[in-house]
């Protein structure tokens, strides 16, 4: 590849979420009806978050990943924008840190100190409740149920389809299910 314009034409457009205005920011997350997961791992709308750092803003901004963007109010749109320009600047500092003068030579999603993705089981930093995750073809969302979703446990598309109404709501029902287990 050289130059500019070879670069540009691989720009898939999505906006920086570092320079983007509140209008920008909440422009590009409403054009489209999608999950907030889906839209903050889309380089069309937003440049640069990837599966593992939309779960660290998504806890962050205190949001389920599920939640439609075309519902989202504009104080959710704020706590989002702050919580993802937040996240990053925090990360980029971190790695860089990390790194030193050197290249970076073990790059990886999953980092120790990320709050919520590869927690799965783990206590949310937050409130302490079990981190959870739900998985789709090949890439997963870890969240917590209390802080993003209400109490709510969120279903995937394999593992709940197949217990239907055996399926926990809440994390309440699933630690009971757990100590059901450790009993038999």
């Amino acid at each position: 590849m050289r130059g500019t314009r070879a670069l540009h034409d691989l720009d898939p457009g999505g906006i920086e979420p570092l320079d983007a205005t509140a209008r920008e920011f909440a422009a590009a997350i409403r054009r489209e009806n999608r999950t907030l997961k889906r839209a903050l791992t889309d380089p069309r709308i937003l440049s640069g978050i990837g599966n593992a750092h939309s779960d660290e803003i998504l806890l962050r901004a205190r949001l389920s990943p599920v939640q439609l963007t075309s519902r989202l109010s504009d104080q959710e749109i704020d706590r989002l924008r702050a919580a993802t320009q937040a996240s990053l600047r925090e990360w980029s500092a971190r790695l860089i840190e990390e790194a030193g003068d050197d290249f970076p030579a073990k790059v990886t999603a999953f980092h120790p100190a990320m709050s919520a993705h590869g927690k799965f089981g783990e206590p949310c930093s937050q409130c302490g409740t079990a981190i959870q995750r739900i998985v789709y073809a090949t890439r997963e969302t870890n969240y917590c149920p209390v802080c993003q979703t209400g109490g709510r446990l969120l279903a995937d598309r394999a593992l709940s389809r197949l217990l239907r109404r055996d399926w926990p709501r809440k994390p309440e029902d699933l630690e009971s299910l757990k100590r059901d287990r450790r009993e038999d």
